[in-house]
């Protein structure tokens, strides 16, 4: 297997080709840009070598057989993304994206027989296209349009329209919510102030309401620019065409020096946190957060495994003792955020009609401190790789799941082709490591939040 091959450790299934990827410079000549362009000409999927799969499930012997990659007029469907467009602001870009996200574009490309979505998170924006591999050209003159020529086409009247719609959509997935504002409660008090995860990625109302034509153009020209995206293509097409297209549209967008990324040191909380809210809910909810590391840190993969098994699956700990076995409670989940600039460990749990929070809060950390005293035995370690590594290689069935996460690789690891490494990161982990992750994090001080119904 040659070195440029898709993952370190990669096959195809009998009768497909091994799709490969490769990194250019951006057309503008920034050597800090990046284009990653992932070669498939087969219609079967390319995925881990079947031998490191004996032991996730069963139904994995099925991923040799069950393509997902849409065939279009006899051509394969393909995946255009540009991502990672970091950003330090609070929160102007959600009404930003929704601009850029606009119809005339949705237009062209479901005209075309394909699908377009966008999405924001604490580090990156990210924004997609999956359509027949004859529109290419499509794909990349609608994003070159968004980044290089957006600023003319916006005026006080658009601004105004987008500042509604999100306004509207924080109204109705958060403020309107039953525990709707739980997450902004915990991410506000949480973080430390000014720390680039302690607003939300929506905004607050009030600014929200508050934002400016200057304020817009001053971010778009500060982070939609070639020097802080890449752009990953992924499908059947020609490269040096495609190269040859970027250069194209791309080429005569110029990049704006990013010298204002955030940045955070490592933190924990040096006191415990108490925070108390009643609500129009029905049920009483307890939620408890612990600081982490960051994203693919030392620590990132087993603590996605410890929360895990806590509560990742309906046999998990939590779940086996507060719903099924105590019935105290109607959900537990547990689950850790991790990214550029810090990580957190999250365990909420809904109590059933009657139970008081303090009897919630007992008995999850009694199965904590079971946890670090006892330790986890290796059936249930195994059971939470297989079932994070199954989840892993189905997702990358789907080709819009393949480009974004070379983008992902891209943005944190500045090397798009760690598949095996991602993977290993979790291969790696022990029952000694897992315990010795619980004891080091979870004796640390902690927030927690109570939600209970409004008297």
């Amino acid at each position: 297997m040659s070195d440029n091959s898709f993952v370190g450790r990669v096959c195809a299934p009998a009768g497909a080709s091994v799709g490969k990827h490769e990194a250019v410079s951006f057309p503008n000549g920034n050597p800090q840009d990046c284009i990653q362009i992932l070669k498939n000409n087969s219609s079967k999927f390319v995925g881990l070598d079947p031998n490191d799969l004996k032991s996730v499930h069963d139904t994995l012997r099925s991923i040799d057989e069950t393509p997902n990659y849409s065939k279009i007029g006899g051509a394969l469907a393909f995946a255009v993304t540009i991502a990672s467009m970091e950003s330090a602001s609070k929160s102007i870009n959600e009404p930003l994206f929704r601009i850029l996200s606009n119809e005339k574009q949705f237009k062209y490309i479901q005209e075309a027989g394909g699908t377009v979505n966008a999405s924001t998170s604490f580090d990156s924006t990210n924004y997609y296209e999956k359509l027949p591999s004859n529109h290419l050209e499509l794909a990349l003159w609608l994003e070159s349009d968004r980044m290089g020529f957006f600023i003319p086409a916006l005026d006080q009247v658009k601004l105004d329209n987008q500042k509604e719609v999100v306004s509207n959509e924080r109204l109705q997935r958060y403020d309107n919510q039953p525990y709707g504002l739980a997450w902004e409660t915990i991410i506000t008090n949480f973080f430390p102030n000014n720390h680039p995860y302690s607003w939300p990625t929506i905004g607050f109302m009030d600014d929200i309401k508050s934002y400016t034509l200057d304020d817009v153009f001053h971010f778009f020209k500060s982070y939609y620019s070639p020097s802080n995206a890449t752009l990953v293509i992924v499908g059947d097409f020609e490269i040096d065409k495609a190269k040859d297209l970027i250069e194209k549209y791309f080429s005569e967008i110029k990049s704006s020096n990013i010298n204002h990324l955030p940045s955070s040191k490592s933190f924990k909380l040096n006191e415990n946190i108490f925070i108390q809210k009643k609500e129009k809910v029905q049920l009483d909810r307890i939620y408890f957060v612990w600081a982490t590391g960051k994203v693919y840190s030392d620590v990132d993969a087993s603590i996605d495994i410890l929360s895990d098994i806590l509560a990742g699956s309906k046999t998990a700990r939590l779940n086996e003792k507060l719903v099924h076995k105590l019935e105290i409670a109607q959900d537990v989940s547990a689950f850790q955020i991790s990214g550029k600039y810090g990580g957190a460990l999250l365990i909420s749990a809904t109590a059933k009609p009657g139970i008081k929070p303090e009897k919630l809060k007992s008995e999850i950390f009694k199965e904590i401190e079971n946890l670090i005293s006892n330790g986890i035995n290796e059936k249930e370690l195994l059971k939470s790789k297989n079932g994070i590594k199954s989840q892993f290689i189905y997702s990358l069935q789907n080709i819009d799941m393949l480009a974004d996460q070379l983008n992902h690789y891209n943005f944190y690891l500045n090397e798009p082709n760690s598949f095996s490494f991602d993977l290993n990161r979790y291969s790696s982990a022990t029952t000694k490591s897992i315990s010795k992750i619980a004891d080091e994090y979870l004796s640390e001080k902690y927030l927690e939040l109570r939600i209970s119904p409004k008297e």
